[in-house]
């Protein structure tokens, strides 16, 4: 290594300086710095140190070019409100790396248009790859032409069986909450739930039915109660169902906003929670779980995992690796809706 070159103090370090401190051409110390398998190794350490000694940071931007990536990734949305986009981001965000990979977030709005101008938007900033979310778990058509770079999808699974697909296992959660209420001691278990249009609801009531037949027992009314997500349908379904099956002493909900209709609901008809009856939700979104009276037992569908794995995935798949499509189990989270009896 020769003597290290006076730099002015007004001036940042370059490649050049890199080099010629190091004894190399500007080429070499290049691809040193950029792990270029063609360099020898104690060529690759000599190099190194003299960045270090210089305090030499690559430019972002020549760093790109030289390796052929931006250092950028494009997340494709649906879901309008961040339910699930924004714990996903978060999750990817984190197995990226904090300032090493930027994400570019778009709103699709679920318009298959808008989704298309997105994807040309984010393929003419040169994205190393995208990550689609979906803002429920029904299968969905892949991406429309050729992409040229690796395509990650979440929550919503490509229809594409070749396609890598990070999912939530809605049938083990519909299982997870009815074993847990079994475990409480409870027998006589209603199902409210949201639309059956949607996939999600009837995994999570095909998981709620098979751990009862498990057990020997069947759904309060022998079906689940499908309607809408939302609190109101949880109030009216509740009233519904004690009216006619007094005998019923828990509720597994399709989601967290039918859970707290149902207790409303439950506590205006003089029910106790969680003493004579459980109650257990879907989601586990803190916002409704953490201050709901009382507190609310939730399945979690760890969406911020599923952000983690979709990152990781994504960043195997840009650096050549082939991945396969992945279903992830939902954890339980217990609060006072559900205490054990005594």
């Amino acid at each position: 290594m020769t003597t290290e070159p006076e730099i002015p103090a007004n001036r940042t370090p370059t490649l050049t300086d890199v080099a010629k401190l190091a004894g190399v051409s500007v080429a070499t110390a290049s691809k040193a710095i950029n792990g270029r398998s063609e360099v020898r190794a104690t060529t690759r350490v000599r190099v190194l140190k003299a960045a270090e000694l210089l305090s030499f940071a690559p430019n972002a931007l020549a760093r790109s070019l030289l390796s052929g990536r931006t250092g950028t990734v494009g997340l494709i949305t649906s879901d309008l409100e961040g339910r699930f986009s924004i714990p996903i981001l978060m999750g990817a965000e984190d197995a990226f790396g904090a300032g090493q990979v930027s994400v570019f977030l778009c709103d699709a709005r679920g318009d298959a248009i808008r989704e298309q101008h997105h994807v040309r938007a984010l393929l003419s900033r040169r994205v190393d790859g995208l990550i689609v979310v979906g803002s429920r778990t029904d299968p969905r058509p892949p991406l429309a032409g050729n992409i040229p770079v690796p395509v990650v999808y979440v929550y919503a699974p490509s229809a594409d069986p070749s396609d890598v697909s990070i999912s939530v296992d809605n049938v083990g959660g519909g299982r997870l909450a009815i074993d847990h209420l079994l475990a409480c001691g409870r027998r006589n278990i209603a199902h409210i739930t949201g639309e059956i249009g949607f996939q999600a609801a009837r995994d999570r009531a095909e998981g709620a039915a098979a751990a009862l037949a498990d057990a020997g027992l069947s759904l309060v009314g022998d079906r689940p109660y499908f309607g809408s997500w939302d609190e109101s349908w949880g109030r009216a379904a509740a009233h519904m169902v004690v009216e006619r099956h007094a005998e019923v002493d828990a509720i597994f909900c399709g989601s967290d906003q039918i859970a707290r209709g149902v207790l409303d609901a439950l506590r205006d008809l003089g029910r106790d929670v969680p003493g004579t009856l459980s109650v257990i939700g879907f989601d586990n979104w803190e916002a409704i779980s953490a201050d709901s009276r009382p507190r609310l037992t939730s399945i979690d569908m760890n969406l911020q995992r599923l952000g983690a794995v979709a990152g990781q995935r994504l960043f195997e798949a840009i650096g050549g690796a082939v991945s396969r499509s992945e279903e992830f189990s939902g954890r339980l989270v217990m609060r006072e809706s559900t205490l054990p009896q005594r």
